[in-house]
């Protein structure tokens, strides 16, 4: 068995959380609990637990390619026509991006595309396409 990611994330509503992970994104959903709810997320374990205080805690930035990004965030590494295809799932949804689907870091190890959004609960997704070798790629000295 491929070893599993496991995150847990505090929601302040879990109707809200479902419908953006199982509708909004098409994710599966697993078990389920009166405060939590098991999720797919791209072949990960992901729970999200009803915690409005945890989620609702003040989000730092970082710089980004010119650019800022929320601090805290979790995502998925997809190829590329999967991650085309998520962009276009959430542009026909009209969703607002936290940080709009681009390439960034053109022509450097870490060039990858890259798109963020608010799952409405308090944490940001972000969904990225990079070859594998690039993942964890270093610009020269």
């Amino acid at each position: 068995m491929e070893p599993l990611f496991h995150l847990s994330i505090p929601v302040d509503d879990l109707d809200r959380a479902k419908a953006f992970y199982v509708d909004m994104l098409g994710c599966e959903l697993g078990r389920k609990a009166s405060s939590r709810f098991d999720i797919d997320f791209f072949g990960h374990h992901v729970v999200a637990h009803l915690a409005p205080a945890e989620a609702s805690k003040v989000n730092g930035v970082i710089e980004s390619d010119g650019d800022t990004a929320p601090l805290r965030h979790f995502g998925v590494i997809l190829p590329l026509k999967e991650w085309k295809e998520m962009e276009r799932r959430l542009t026909i949804r009209r969703v607002e991006f936290t940080l709009p689907p681009r390439l960034s870091f053109k022509g450097k190890p870490a060039e990858q595309h890259i798109m963020m959004l608010s799952d409405g609960c308090g944490n940001i997704v972000e969904f990225k396409s990079q070859s594998h070798e690039r993942v964890f790629a270093t610009d020269p000295p």
